[in-house]
């Protein structure tokens, strides 16, 4: 996949932001004996680090990201912050470092594979009394993604895309999550799941697509041939129009549902 596109990925930086704080905020207090050590795996642009930042201003953070479009744009809004290249599903912390209190990942162990494997990995990783805190979009079966897989089925755009099923994991249930953390032979003292369903005023379908070509287009639209991206775009958009109706304002209500863990481990 190419790299992303810190710029289009801001451009609703209030909307993004909004469940990072969210699950911030359900982040219970940390005391350690030493310094605090937070790693924000798949920080993106530093939207999600900055608020890390504000937090916890006298701690060690830490963002981990496998873009380097995006680390640029971080380490330029964030100097107080380090900023390093790495692969979700393979990070640990580096020899010397110590163990996080806090592993934080908002919008982005959707992109990694082996959940099952990857909760319980990331949970064990932490400092005694430390906390996983993650938030994932759980919108695969909305409208936006199912037309998504539905136009590049079409027979101009499947042979450039292959199996539309496979370019995003599909998550879990939040029962699965919440027993992945929860059971007896894990080390967490406690484990809160929930799930929101937002609902985005948006101005347009444009507008929705526009959202979506920063996250979950790009899969699709860059493995098309140039000629043929904003075709797939013109029929995505025209069915994206009949699947959100201009409300009362004549804007478009985005439905976007994301799926919260936040697990403590123990002492």
């Amino acid at each position: 996949m190419q790299d992303w596109n810190p710029a289009l990925y801001l451009r609703f930086a209030n909307e993004r932001t909004r469940p990072a704080a969210e699950l911030l905020a359900r982040v219970p207090a940390l005391q350690p004996a030493r310094s605090l050590h937070i790693v924000d795996l798949g920080c993106g642009p530093g939207n999600s680090t900055e608020l890390l930042v504000e937090r916890f201003p006298d701690a060690d953070v830490l963002g981990i990201d496998n873009s380097e479009a995006m680390l640029e744009t971080a380490r330029k809004q964030l100097p107080q912050a380090r900023f390093e290249a790495a692969d979700i599903a393979s990070w640990a912390p580096a020899e010397g470092e110590p163990a996080p209190d806090l592993i934080y990942a908002n919008a982005s162990i959707q992109w990694v594979g082996e959940h099952e494997a990857l909760i319980p990995r990331l949970l064990s990783l932490l400092a005694p009394g430390g906390v996983l805190a993650i938030q994932m979009p759980d919108n695969r079966q909305e409208a936006t993604h199912r037309n998504m897989r539905e136009v590049a089925r079409l027979p101009e755009f499947a042979p450039y895309i292959g199996d539309a099923d496979k370019v995003r994991t599909e998550i879990l249930s939040i029962g699965a999550y919440y027993d992945l953390l929860a059971a007896p032979e894990r080390s967490a003292a406690s484990v809160d799941v929930w799930h929101t369903v937002y609902q985005h005023p948006m101005d347009s379908a444009a507008a929705i697509v526009q959202w979506l070509r920063g996250t979950g287009l790009k899969p699709f639209v860059e493995g098309l041939p140039a000629e043929l991206q904003a075709d797939y775009l013109s029929q995505y958009q025209s069915r994206i129009d009949a699947a959100y109706p201009e409300r009362a304002d004549g804007k478009r209500l985005l439905a976007f549902p994301r799926l919260f863990l936040v697990a403590q481990r123990k002492s």
